[in-house]
């Protein structure tokens, strides 16, 4: 029988979501019917209604609908209400309640997503100092599995401080043995990170965002969330300075297989999916 599920967003066209589970239900034996779904900015939830009556049984949400997906659920996981928003929402097989927001639950997976990829690469985070850049959706979202593997040192830095310390605020009860901090963009101390983390959006504008070349040591690691044809502009300015440079195209794979996991109670194998997705890529 055919499963119906999809990804939701505005703008949604570019998404990779489609290929990448398809190429999981290739690989499982599901048959899956996934589809890229074009919400109106002010119009998720009845979208989102008209999917489950359709018979669609969940939903990967993106941008800017995230924070609207983790208020539609009644139920939240432990690391969506961490994170405070939801990308992936999980709906029973049977649409008909009269309150089609009563039974959804909301999963986060993107945290998930991260560490898995930064495994894959073999980069270690346990007694690392690591700069986490931006404080919005996408940092809130990792920020606890990051804590989780016990670095010596996390340090949150935005643009507005403000922003910066309340999140070092909300998750302090999980720093344990870290030394969490915040910082402004413009006042971030001149010393060497082992891993520094683009979060911001800044990359998918290709701005430079304002960082002393002195973060870069000799061991250091740039990882990007964004990702494209070619190496983003946070990625060229880390390698130009001798750093190695990753962009988020794992991260995406990864935590889309944690969402298929979620649904389908099957987890698929990633490294053919990433290889897929690089080839796509480069041929545009």
């Amino acid at each position: 029988m055919t499963v119906r599920y999809g990804v939701i967003g505005n703008p949604i066209a570019h998404s990779r979501s489609p290929l990448i589970h398809r190429a999981f239900a290739e690989q499982t034996g599901i048959d899956l019917d996934y589809t890229a779904i074009l919400a109106p900015l002010d119009g998720f939830n009845a979208t989102v209604a008209q999917f489950r009556s359709e018979g669609g049984l969940g939903l990967n949400v993106t941008v800017p609908f995230k924070a609207e997906a983790f208020a539609l659920c009644a139920t939240l996981s432990e690391r969506a209400q961490r994170a405070g928003a939801v990308n992936t929402l999980i709906f029973p097989a049977d649409p008909r309640s009269s309150d089609v927001s009563s039974d959804i639950r909301g999963d986060n997976t993107d945290g998930v997503g991260l560490l898995r990829d930064l495994a894959f690469h073999q980069i270690p985070l346990k007694g690392k100092k690591i700069l986490l850049l931006g404080a919005g959706g996408a940092s809130r979202g990792v920020l606890a599995p990051l804590l989780a593997e016990e670095p010596t040192q996390l340090l949150i830095a935005n643009r507005r401080v403000a922003t910066a310390e309340q999140l070092a605020t909300d998750f302090q009860d999980l720093a344990a043995g870290s030394q969490l901090g915040a910082s402004a963009l413009d006042a971030l101390p001149a010393e060497p990170f082992d891993l520094i983390i683009n979060a911001t959006s800044a990359s998918l504008s290709g701005e430079q965002l304002p960082l002393p070349d002195a973060l870069i040591g000799q061991n250091t690691t740039v990882y990007d969330m964004a990702y494209g044809r070619a190496p983003t502009v946070f990625m060229q300015w880390g390698a130009a300075l001798g750093a190695t440079a990753f962009d988020g195209l794992g991260m995406l794979v990864e935590q889309a297989a944690e969402s298929f996991y979620i649904w389908h109670g099957i987890r698929p194998q990633t490294d053919h999916v990433r290889d897929l997705l690089k080839k796509q890529l480069a041929s545009g």
